[in-house]
Formats: structure tokens, C-alpha cells, sequence
């Protein structure tokens, strides 16, 4: 009978560092890319009346000596329940067997947070002081603590649909980040001169739009919703594109992502307009930003070796300080 390690989300959160988990995301995505890792299309259940879905993400990572999956709900209308909620099952990659049981809840929130830290790191301009964050949930809270890691930002905006929602996050982080957190009216002026936009909305029509975007922005998307996008074809035909995975992200919904999907079927790109993996970029095979005036855009669709990446530390750290339960099942 095989015995579990099981991880609570209140039990991750501690075991997480996150300038680690930076340098975890960058070599799993290198090796993703390089094709040294396997990660099969994400599949997924819809729950069309809540436009919704359940869907399942294995991935194994040799790096790492992780072999897991996750199952994530994304239902982008729960006011009383997060919108992401997952777990992850962790199995030996000699047998098969599984291993661990981890809370994925906290683990998504990090590595895609981490993966929009390495996309700054990489993307945006060195002299880049002006940070805006689109959203005020989970996503919008990791980004901000994240992606303040790797720039010397002098200005953090936050803007929500909900003001009152803003300035709670704003008050919330102030005490976590060096730069002064603002909350600002809306996205337009968040983003009105930012050098570094980040959006973590559940969108339904664009609320990142290129007339409101500087030049020599450098842009994070994470929002996703099955019947929306957050970035607009403008914003994605002037940008260099960067994704995770082109497969991934190229394909229909819910494994790619309509802000991509949708440019190519009105005709403002074609499918070779996203040529550009950030694990490229970190390997040096291909080329990221060319000009300070150039517009870069990392689109993120999430992908599970970014689950294995974060796994694996978490495991390790939880092993070495002797925090989780085991169950034998």
C-alpha cells in the first residue's frame, strides 16, 4: 500500500521561495523547449452554464525527477470560492506510484506568477520603474510580490473592476514590497505610462488595449475566461510574442488562448507572428527585445512543467523540515 505526503495550502505557502522558484521556471521552460521534458495538450471538462471548466495537466520533467499531474477548476464567476482551486498528484518517476498529495492552489498562484517574474527579467527594459497590476485576486497579489523581484520599481498601480477591491490589495501589500502601491480609478490609468503591465483579469472583452499602452512596454498576460480575452489584437500585432509553448498556446481553447486564436482568425497575425518560446529566450536561441521602443507581450496559458518545477521544491523543502502528513491509501 503506498504511502502519500500530503500538503495542505497552508503548508506550501511557508516552503515557497520564490527567487528559487524563478530559476526553476527558467530551466524547466529551457528544457520544455529544448524537448527534453513531456507535456501532453492540457484537456479539460466544460461546465458551459458557468462558463467554467476542469481540466488536467501532466507533465514530466527530468531535471527534476518529477512525474505529476494537476487538475485545476477555473470557474471565473465564484465570488465566496477562488477561482482557480487545484491539487496535484505527485508519482515516483521509477515506479509509478504515487508519492505525494499537494495542495495546487498556492503552487499555480506562484509559478505563474514566477513565470511572468523571468518573462520581466528577460522582456522588459533595464530602466523599466513603473509597475501596473490589471485585477486584484490571487493572480493579481503574486504578480505584484513577484514581479517587483526583478526591476528596481519605483511605483506600483493597482486597478480593479472594484475600486474598493483595489485599494484593499494596495493597503494589503504595501507592508511586502519596497516601491509606494497606489490604487488607481481604472486599467486605462494604471497602464497610462507603466513600463511593465501585468494582467490578471477574467476578461470577456480586451482590458488591455494598445492605446493605452507606451511604447517600450513590456506586458504580462495571465487572464484567460473560455468566452473572452484580455489583451487586444493591436496590442498582440505590434508586440514581440512570447509564449510558453506555441503548440500549447496556439491551440483552441481551453488549451490555448482566445487573445491569440482570436488574432489569427480576424487576420491582425498569422500563426507564425508567435514564434518565440521564453525558454528561447533563456537558452539564447532566439533573440527577445530588439529596441527600448519595441513592445513585448509574454502571453501565459500556464503550463504543467511549471507545476512539476514548483512541485519538486516544494517536496524537497517539505521533506527537509518534516512539514505534511502521510496517508497511507
Amino acid at each position: 500500500m503506498p504511502e502519500i505526503l500530503v500538503l495542505s495550502r497552508a503548508e506550501i505557502a511557508p516552503l515557497i521561495d520564490h527567487d528559487r522558484l524563478i530559476e526553476a521556471v527558467a530551466d524547466a521552460m529551457a528544457e520544455f523547449s529544448a524537448g527534453r521534458a513531456s507535456m501532453p495538450a492540457r484537456n479539460a471538462a466544460i461546465v458551459a452554464d458557468r462558463g467554467a471548466l476542469l481540466a488536467a495537466m501532466p507533465a514530466y520533467l527530468p531535471s527534476a525527477k518529477v512525474l505529476e499531474t494537476k487538475l485545476v477548476s477555473v470557474f471565473p464567476r465564484n465570488t465566496e470560492q477562488p477561482s482557480h482551486q487545484a491539487v496535484i498528484v505527485v508519482f515516483d518517476p521509477e515506479t509509478g506510484t504515487p508519492i505525494a498529495l499537494i495542495d495546487g492552489e498556492e503552487i499555480t498562484a506562484a509559478r505563474t506568477a514566477a513565470g511572468s517574474a523571468l518573462a520581466t527579467r528577460l522582456l522588459a527594459r533595464s530602466d523599466a520603474r513603473v509597475l501596473a497590476i490589471l485585477g486584484t485576486g490571487v493572480q493579481a497579489r503574486s504578480h505584484l510580490l513577484a514581479v517587483s523581484r526583478v526591476r528596481p520599481f519605483t511605483e506600483i498601480r493597482v486597478a480593479g473592476r472594484d475600486p474598493a477591491k483595489a485599494r484593499a490589495l494596495a493597503a494589503e501589500v504595501a507592508h511586502e514590497v519596497k516601491p509606494p502601491v497606489r490604487a488607481v480609478a481604472t486599467f486605462a490609468d494604471a497602464m497610462r505610462g507603466a513600463d511593465v503591465v501585468c494582467g490578471t483579469t477574467h476578461p470577456h472583452d480586451p482590458v488591455i488595449r494598445r492605446d493605452a499602452l507606451a511604447d517600450g512596454v513590456h506586458v504580462n498576460s495571465v487572464g484567460f475566461a473560455v468566452d473572452g480575452r484580455e489583451v487586444d489584437a493591436r496590442t498582440v500585432a505590434d508586440a514581440l510574442v512570447v509564449v510558453e509553448s506555441r503548440a500549447a498556446a496556439l491551440a483552441p481553447p481551453p488549451g490555448g488562448c482566445n487573445d491569440l486564436v482570436w488574432a489569427i482568425r480576424d487576420g491582425a497575425i498569422t500563426a507564425d507572428h508567435v514564434r518565440t518560446e521564453i525558454g528561447e529566450l533563456v537558452s539564447g536561441t532566439k533573440p527577445g527585445r530588439t529596441s527600448p521602443s519595441q513592445i513585448t507581450l509574454y502571453k501565459s496559458v500556464g503550463v504543467a512543467v511549471q507545476d512539476a518545477a514548483a512541485a519538486a521544491l516544494v517536496l524537497a523543502a517539505a521533506r527537509e523540515r518534516g512539514v505534511g502528513r502521510t496517508v497511507t491509501i
